[in-house]
């Protein structure tokens, strides 16, 4: 793996069908700064030389570093240039964020308990967008860290085909999806990036029931914390994530603004 912020800005970007530059240029650097290969603090090469390194225009480029300002990945010191932020901005359910970095990402293992195709249920069709007749796709599975469940997700979308009418980015966003690995919503997350927008968000309080906890190891009557999140794309719910927490899992943050009268 590429170390180097030269060597990791260098490599080619790679676009899928349908995808804008802006949410690729966005994407690596965003990687990068996650990753710590462009560490905190540090002065990022000016738009020119950034659009030469990574092979598009310099507006593709300026693009890019405006959605990575408003997301607090970067900043700007009037006169002297744009900065990697020295504290990314803490995930919270404020923005759309996967669940692996809803439990902060470190030492998670997400085992995959089921991912078919199968006939959408009214929950599904209530969030997601699907065709009358059309099948959507169900992955769940469960987040551990050091062997022990933290919770419970259950992922719904259309099925491939309705997907390409909505987007070819999006269509190819989900075949790159793994089986095993990060959850469907990171996976989207990550390759679509800001064309990926968050929608509804709800949080209940509610008992695990003898499903879900058979799959998290507590008790069916134990508390569980259940976050439904919708993702859109050009105004389409595309995916729904329905996800239980146990307590273990701690706690989840909520950046509130403050009123005007």
């Amino acid at each position: 793996m590429v170390t180097t912020p030269e060597g990791f800005l260098a490599q080619p970007i790679l676009t899928s069908p349908g995808q804008p530059l802006r949410v690729a240029v966005y994407s690596r650097l965003s990687l990068g700064i996650r990753s710590g290969i462009l560490p905190a603090g540090s002065i990022l090469p000016r738009e020119t030389e950034l659009a030469i390194v990574l092979g598009v225009s310099r507006t593709v480029v300026r693009e890019a570093l405006m959605l990575l300002e408003e997301d607090g990945h970067i900043v700007t010191r009037r006169g002297i240039g744009r900065f990697v932020a020295d504290a990314l901005p803490r995930p919270g359910l404020e923005r759309l964020q996967s669940v692996e970095a809803l439990l902060g990402d470190q030492d998670l293992e997400v085992q995959v308990i089921a991912f078919n195709v199968q006939k959408p249920t009214d929950f599904v069709t209530d969030y997601v967008a699907i065709e009358p007749g059309g099948q959507s796709w169900f992955r769940e599975s469960v987040l551990l860290r050091k062997g022990r469940p933290l919770a419970l997700v259950q992922e719904y979308t259309a099925d491939e085909p309705q997907l390409a009418g909505i987007s070819a980015a999006l269509a190819t966003a989900f075949r790159r999806a793994q089986p095993e690995g990060p959850t469907l919503i990171r996976s989207l997350i990550e390759s679509l990036g800001p064309d990926l927008v968050p929608g509804l968000c709800v949080l209940t309080a509610s008992i695990a029931g003898p499903t879900r906890a058979s799959h998290l190891g507590i008790k069916a009557s134990d508390p569980v914390l259940l976050l439904t999140q919708t993702a859109l794309v050009g105004g389409t719910p595309v995916i729904v994530a329905k996800s239980a927490f146990t307590p273990e899992a701690g706690h989840l943050s909520v950046a509130q603004s403050g009123t005007s009268r």
